[in-house]
């Protein structure tokens, strides 16, 4: 409809002699206004020396619409002109609905463009505790809706199993083996201090007695044993709310393969690194960033941003079109230097797009829950899951905008109720396959969508609140779009939100089973309609859809 009105204001400038400019329409923010709006008036007064109430009535004077489609056109305020859509023409839109199923809502837009989406990535020293739940959902989330607009999307985690934190975690679960061995043997105030580390260390018990008492003394058996541990149960936890992931990336690989040499060797071919006090040191002023970077230490040892430009510099090299890099508010000081470092290598950082989202709070019944991985307090992400269920994980998480905090307030989460958002919009789900029950015991066909497309009177569906539904769910194509463009799934929420009340409107305003068994059939499909976008949106979301609640 944006592009019929579109060219149909095109052609009425043009007839008018009117300037071309950019011609933009918006939902206006209150339904008594229409259906769409448009200023183009405003723009144009100015240049054509008239009032913009004059331009919009010239406008609307030479614009052509159907009347099947566009049941109105006024002109409002300083110069807005609104349109409206025939009821007939919403009814006709929404049997798409019936015909595309689980499928509506995707499009090829994209046209099947590769891209890499990184997100988790938390180091194996540990479970993942519940403040990861944000990062996890958000990059989940947005892999799903940029699947869904037609991205050819390869999901990865990236990880370190070496550095100083793996030594720590080694140290960390000798001490406790020591220790489950009756010996004193202190763990140290930076060691990590959680429950988890002595699970480690008795599984070490039982395999292998006191045998490595005094014989590992570079701690490696306790970092492979820690390292498969803690990546084992990250696994397990992300299995549980149905996120995977298709590629796990090793950052020592890049070091193995030789790929961390290869990226000094080029910065220094291009002029891009020197040395100084022993150090190896990126030029970044040379791009723009307030003073050089050091990437090896005269101890030898390269800093975080050397392999996570490497790391870059391969996801490039495998073809990505589109980056997207998902990283906590922590990260945000080192994501200008590597993108420098990647643009230093000769690569378009415009094809990256990187999201911070910011921290998140547990809050249960007024009181804030604090979780760390080094602390023996920890509230990890499998409590969080087991307390609330995966799906007000999935929905809480991303229900605010990533860019502001978030508190997640784990008392409402357990609420079954109308002001715990997820619970109602599965209710409305959950009501509508109740009512396609009934119906079918009625005698109503609530599952051949062709045989509802050829026999069902749609003609019959001209109430308000039948049409204001039906306006809703047509919406949802456009707001999968909106929202993977703008990598903004709280907006997806905010949406559903919407279909849900939309449709307990039309409920409580419409008998749906009655002995008019036309007008049945006809609500039975714009039920059946509200179902599926209902379903599809929670499929994007991770969130289950019940038929019982």
């Amino acid at each position: 409809m944006k592009e019929s009105l579109h060219r149909a204001v095109a052609h009425a400038l043009t007839l008018l002699q009117y300037p071309a400019v950019e011609i933009i329409f918006e939902k206006p923010k209150i339904a008594a206004h229409g259906d769409l709006t448009t200023n183009v008036a405003m723009v144009i007064a100015k240049s054509v020396g008239k009032n913009p109430r004059q331009v919009a009535q010239a406008i609307v004077d030479n614009v052509k619409v159907d009347a099947a489609e566009i049941s109105s056109m006024e002109i409002a305020g300083p110069g807005f002109i609104n349109f409206r859509f025939a009821d007939r023409y919403i009814v006709a839109e929404a049997k798409s609905i019936l015909i595309e199923g689980k499928n509506y809502g995707r499009s090829n837009r994209a046209g099947g463009l590769k891209t890499n989406v990184e997100w988790v990535s938390a180091n194996p020293t540990g479970p993942l505790h519940s403040g990861h739940g944000r990062h996890v959902i958000l990059g989940a989330t947005i892999a799903n809706l940029l699947e869904w607009t037609g991205h050819d999307v390869t999901r990865e985690y990236y990880f370190n199993n070496a550095g100083n934190q793996m030594r720590t975690l080694a140290e960390s679960v000798y001490a406790r083996y020591r220790q489950s061995l009756g010996d004193d043997y202190p763990l140290t105030p930076e060691g990590y201090q959680g429950e988890y580390i002595m699970d480690i260390a008795l599984e070490i018990k039982a395999e292998r007695g006191d045998t490595l008492r005094e014989t590992d003394a570079e701690r490696s058996f306790f970092k492979k044993k820690g390292e498969e541990w803690c990546f084992a149960k990250i696994k397990k936890t992300l299995e549980r709310l149905g996120v995977r992931h298709d590629v796990f990336y090793n950052e020592d690989s890049l070091y193995s393969s030789g790929k961390i040499n290869e990226v000094i060797e080029e910065f220094r071919s291009r002029g891009f690194a020197y040395d100084k006090d022993g150090a190896v040191w990126f030029k970044a002023t040379a791009l723009g960033l307030d003073q050089d970077r050091v990437i090896v230490k005269r101890t030898g040892e390269p800093t975080y941003r050397l392999p996570d430009i490497a790391y870059h510099r391969e996801k490039f090299r495998r073809g990505f079109g589109l980056i997207v890099d998902i990283f906590g508010a922590d990260h945000i000081a080192t994501i200008p230097d590597v993108l420098a470092g990647v643009k230093a290598l000769g690569f378009d950082t415009s094809s990256v797009k990187v999201i911070i989202h910011q921290m998140v709070s547990f809050v249960d019944q007024d009181e804030v829950v604090k979780m760390s991985k080094r602390s023996a307090k920890v509230y990890t992400l499998d409590e969080l899951i087991d307390e609330v269920g995966s799906d007000a994980v999935h929905y809480f998480f991303v229900m605010r905008s990533a860019n502001t905090h978030l508190d997640f307030d784990i008392a409402l989460a357990k609420q079954q109720s109308e002001q715990n958002p997820v619970y109602y919009l599965q209710y409305a789900h959950a009501r509508i396959a109740s009512i396609l029950r009934f119906g079918s015991e009625q005698g109503a066909n609530v599952d051949d969508s062709q045989r509802l497309l050829e026999t069902t009177r749609f003609e019959l569906i001209k109430e308000k609140e039948e049409v204001d539904l039906l306006k809703t769910l047509l919406e949802f194509p456009e707001v999968i779009q909106s929202c993977a463009m703008s990598f903004e799934p709280h907006r997806l929420t905010t949406y559903l939100r919407e279909v849900a009340e939309a449709f307990h409107r039309f409920y409580h305003q419409h008998r749906v089973i009655g002995d008019d068994k036309g007008l049945m059939q006809a609500r039975i499909a714009a039920c059946l309609m509200a179902k599926t976008v209902i379903a599809n949106g929670c499929s994007v979301l991770g969130v289950s859809a019940p038929e019982k609640m």
